[in-house]
């Protein structure tokens, strides 16, 4: 593409900044949209909750006047204004106290014994029945909460305790009384479930269905249809389970899905969930994960109603959002693929030049051309910049050059150090060559050098050069390191096992295995820059490095023929773990040295 063609980042970066005026006012739209949502679910979350409020109410008046009564019974009582030496007195108090109650069902008020007075609602025909009552007698079920209240003195709600006698069941209230300290008697107040289920039937509606279920559980406690299944409670089944009365849509509410209460805004302690009713119209239940206002009677307060309460006003204001989208969605296109455009080549140089920066360079990829002209010259630029630092990374030591750039250093000064020194070498590398072409010779031996210096890399080693078919390398610089001569044997001992596996596939491709010697010794060397001003190399240089040489070719004469030798000094063996075997080969005259070395095998 000519340079005429190339786009310039300036008049590029305007027509972005256009298309952001557009997103700005869509964001704008898009915040009154939220706002607005925000709105319509807190006011359907208030509607939900002032609901379930009224609902409250219309129960906790029923039970607060069931408290109250007994807690004025305890104060008469301690006033001496009651006594079961009067049983006649009694009966006309509990005649005036259930009859503004009118979803009690039955008063009863015993002494230590058992023996008292009671006063039924009877058959709900607007009279009352009292007389003369023992419990054990008379009603065995209430029995065991009159023994209960004589080991307490707050009063509490019994669990739903069906009555064979009434062949019903009912939550009973029951209050001990006290004169001081000494307990008298207790009062027993029970609504049963059909004067529970009643108040439910006069505050639902055709479309709303407020029920009573007991807590940390399905069973059923007041529901405006449950008069339909009385017959089914029994002193085994107390509670009718939820898919049990004749509620089709809460029949299911065991298998519907809970939904976040933040989703309209409800009171955490309020269960959301959804489902479909016979009709296939959506419904939702709210109910009380518990009720602390309802004078500690286990129930909790639930009710379902149509989804379109909550959801019709949400659909209304989706549908205009939706509207409002799309008449933007076209003029985005533009801007969104401008934007791409300009940001993907700076994002794929950025990611190229971190690994750059750590001399990544096989991971890197050429930059493609651009349309835009600072773009396309960036592209050119770096693509170039790689391959000079590609071929520049080729002939210098690569953990030398990252030492040096993360230190901030162009060089590095001669110092002494002591290092681990490598040599390797092919045992009968001319005769292993014989017949092979240049390339097929070049291919060997790289491949061959490929092998060694992978073991070195991952041994923390610097390769310092390669000669022909050898290697030199060392341990201990450019990074110190605590144990250079472990690092170094273990390189070592990892060529073994490479050269050993090589010469596995060699030999099932018919091919002659490939047999090495290694030397190591451990010294102190001068090491660093070592050169002319336009021509250095990071070396090492002392006598260090003559004795590993030497020692590499002593292995020729300790073991000629085998796949793997690996000679060391004992300045090397001493600083070796446990872990890897040595065999002492013992004092060595090697040349270039006036005294012998003491010399070990490492067994691979």
């Amino acid at each position: 593409m000519s340079l005429r063609k190339k786009l310039f980042i300036t008049p590029t970066l305007a027509t972005v900044i256009g298309s952001f005026v557009l997103v700005t006012a869509a964001v704008i739209l898009i915040i009154q949209a939220v706002t607005s949502e925000t709105v319509i679910r807190q006011l359907g979350g208030t509607l939900v909750d002032m609901g379930m409020e009224s609902s409250e109410i219309a129960f906790t008046e029923q039970l607060h006047a069931v408290t109250e009564t007994g807690q004025y019974t305890q104060a008469s009582w301690a006033r001496n204004e009651l006594s079961f030496d009067d049983p006649d007195l009694l009966v006309t108090y509990l005649y005036g106290a259930l009859a503004p109650m009118d979803r009690v069902s039955f008063l009863v008020l015993v002494d230590e014994t058992g023996a008292g007075v009671d006063v039924d609602r009877g058959e709900a025909d607007g009279q009352l029945l009292g007389g003369d009552v023992t419990l054990a007698s008379d009603i065995p079920s209430l029995m065991p909460l009159a023994e209960e209240a004589a080991k307490r003195t707050d009063p509490f709600w019994s669990d739903a305790l069906y009555m064979p006698s009434r062949e019903h069941t009912y939550f009973v209230y029951t209050h001990p009384l006290y004169e001081g300290d000494d307990y008298r008697g207790s009062l027993l107040i029970g609504m049963s479930l059909e004067r529970i289920s009643d108040i439910t039937w006069h505050i639902s509606t055709d479309d709303i269905i407020v029920f009573l279920m007991k807590e940390g559980s399905h069973q059923v406690i007041a529901h405006p249809t449950l008069h339909d299944k009385f017959d089914d409670l029994s002193s085994e089944t107390p509670l009718l389970h939820v898919n049990q009365i004749a509620d089709a849509f809460l029949a299911e509410f065991a298998d519907m899905p809970r939904l976040k209460s933040s989703t309209f805004d409800i009171a955490d302690g309020l269960h959301l969930h959804a489902g479909h009713d016979q009709d296939g119209y959506k419904r939702f239940v709210i109910i009380e994960e518990r009720n602390e206002n309802l004078m500690g009677m286990p129930a909790r307060i639930g009710v379902h109603f149509p989804a379109e309460y909550l959801d019709q006003p949400l659909h209304q204001l989706m549908s205009a959002i939706v509207v409002g989208t799309v008449l933007l969605f076209l003029s985005l296109i533009g801007a969104i693929y401008l934007a791409r455009r300009i940001a993907r080549p700076v994002q794929r140089a950025s990611v190229a030049a971190q690994e750059v920066a750590k001399l990544n360079l096989d991971a890197v990829e050429p930059l493609p051309s651009s349309v835009i002209r600072e773009l396309d010259d960036l592209s050119k630029g770096f693509n170039a910049m790689v391959g000079g630092l590609t071929a520049f990374n080729r002939y210098v030591p690569r953990t030398l050059v990252q030492k040096l750039l993360s230190e901030g250093r162009a060089d590095a000064p001669p110092e002494e150090r002591e290092v681990a020194v490598l040599f390797t070498d092919i045992a009968g590398y001319t005769a292993a060559s014989e017949g092979m072409s240049a390339s097929q010779t070049a291919a060997f031996v790289n491949h061959h050098l490929s092998l060694l210096g992978a073991e070195i890399t991952k041994r923390d080693g610097t390769i310092d050069k390669y000669i022909g078919d050898s290697v030199m390398a060392f341990w201990g610089a450019p990074d110190h390191l605590d144990n250079p001569a472990e690092h170094a044997a273990q390189a070592a001992l990892g060529m073994a096992a490479a050269i050993h596996a090589d010469n596995q596939k060699r030999q099932a491709n018919g091919d002659k295995p490939v047999r090495i010697r290694v030397g190591l010794h451990l010294g102190p060397l001068v090491v660093g820059d070592i050169g002319a001003p336009g021509r250095v190399n990071y070396t090492v240089i002392g006598d260090t490095v003559n004795a590993a040489s030497r020692l590499e070719s002593l292995g020729k004469e300790i073991d000629p023929d085998a796949e793997v030798v690996i000679l060391a000094s004992e300045d090397i063996a001493r600083h070796l773990s446990n872990d890897i075997e040595c065999r002492p080969i013992g004092p060595q005259k090697v040349k270039g040295r006036a005294e012998p070395l003491q010399v070990v095998r490492l067994l691979a």
